[in-house]
């Protein structure tokens, strides 16, 4: 897709998507215990995916494709289906991604779980049974999504569970945001230090509903075409109160960019409005271990902008849809700006001119897609398999379009 040299329109509407960590969450709660009535759900790919498994709860053989999240979740999920054996796969990028330490956590607690192809990745084939145990121990530091995985099914197990984190907790707020959800519903859960505590729950009669918040990933987007227009944007079903660890976007982009957040809570409405006359640090120098999903936007901006950063708390991203620290690098350079990578981190090292004709390459990631499609505002490009959005976002040209004009 070609993205011409654009201009923010400013003063424009812009109604987000349900978030697709709360929806994919819930849609975990809802097959399990029924009485859950879910509004604003993501029409993310990924969370049409899961719903869809969901659905077929005879199947033998379930393919989620590229959606790393329905994986993990419904790897303890099926685990829990009492006699019934799943095969779980995806796509040939999915069989790569690694998955040893949930598998690990639910041997552990008595689940019969085979590996089909290389030891520690999908495709599984789970055989489910009633899990008696209940304390587990997980480490901490890869993925959070391991460890909301065994959240979403511990009020199920009949003496609920234990989880001891080992090692420095990644994400972490990713966890909190599972556990206010239980809580909503009425399931008791504790987190102290680095363990967490869940309570069996048996439903009350009547249904609970669930407003799905928007997705503050998909909102990154925008303050990073606010960053760089400075025209006032206004996004659609947002919380002050918010759960979502990529609400730090609000604090980041005030303090490195002088995007200030207006939230208007009758109409749960934010207003993205630029600081006239803001003076850019000298450099950005940021711990996004809580929130690493908005590191790729972070960068992008910074080398639109041409301020020098030092990100770290990265190490989720080596194992993502792509390896994001190695894509950065790359694509980065496109836009004239070279930086050094670690396991961990990402550092600029100089600034130069943008290739006379970027086209960046996604690697079938779709924040890469969208995280460098506001350097239109700075210059034309091009964004290879622009169809990789849908993943978590199909609605993303249109929007972008709707706030831009060539």
């Amino acid at each position: 897709m070609k993205l011409e040299k654009s201009t923010l329109t400013g003063n424009k509407t812009v109604q987000i998507s349900g978030s697709k960590s709360i929806s994919n969450r819930l849609l975990i709660l809802e097959s399990l215990f029924k009485n859950i009535k879910i509004g604003n759900l993501s029409n993310s790919q990924d969370t049409q995916l899961l719903k869809k498994a969901l659905s077929e709860k005879d199947a033998d053989v379930v393919d989620i494709h590229h959606a790393g999240t329905a994986m993990r979740f419904l790897t303890s999920y099926y685990s829990i289906m009492e006699g019934k054996t799943t095969v779980l796969t995806g796509s040939k990028r999915m069989t790569e991604r690694p998955i040893k330490n949930l598998v690990n956590a639910l041997r552990d607690l008595g689940v019969e779980i085979e590996y089909l192809q290389n030891e520690g990745f999908p495709p599984l084939k789970i055989t489910g049974r009633k899990i008696t145990q209940s304390e587990v121990s997980v480490p901490s530091n890869i993925s959070s999504q391991f460890i909301t995985s065994l959240l979403l099914i511990a009020g199920k197990l009949e003496n609920g569970l234990k989880v001891n984190l080992v090692g420095e907790v990644t994400s972490r707020s990713y966890i909190e945001m599972t556990l206010d959800i239980l809580t909503k519903f009425g399931i008791t859960s504790s987190f102290e230090g680095n363990t967490i505590q869940v309570e069996p729950f048996h439903p009350k009669q009547g249904t609970i509903s669930y407003e799905v918040e928007s997705d503050w990933s998909s909102a990154s987007y925008f303050y990073s075409i606010c960053a760089l227009g400075r025209k006032t944007i206004h996004l659609k079903s947002f919380y002050k109160a918010s759960t979502q660890g990529d609400a730090a976007i609000a604090t980041i982009y005030e303090k490195f960019f002088g995007i200030t957040t207006i939230f208007s809570e009758e109409e749960h409405t934010i207003t993205l409005q630029p600081q006239p006359d803001f003076s850019f640090p000298e450099k950005i120098v940021l711990d996004m271990n809580n929130c690493p999903d908005i590191a790729q936007t972070l960068c992008v901006t910074a080398a639109a902008l041409k301020i020098p950063f030092d990100i770290s708390g990265l190490g989720t991203l080596r194992v993502k849809e792509t390896d994001r620290l190695l894509a950065l690098y790359n694509e980065l350079k496109k836009l004239g700006t070279e930086t050094e990578i670690t396991d961990l981190t990402i550092s600029s090292i100089r600034f130069g001119d943008p290739e006379e004709s970027i086209s960046i390459t996604t690697y079938q990631d779709h924040r890469m897609a969208m995280s460098f499609a506001p350097f239109c505002l700075i210059k034309e490009l091009n964004i290879e398999d622009e169809d990789v959005v849908e993943k978590s976002y199909p609605m993303f040209w249109e929007d972008l379009a709707s706030v831009t004009i060539q």
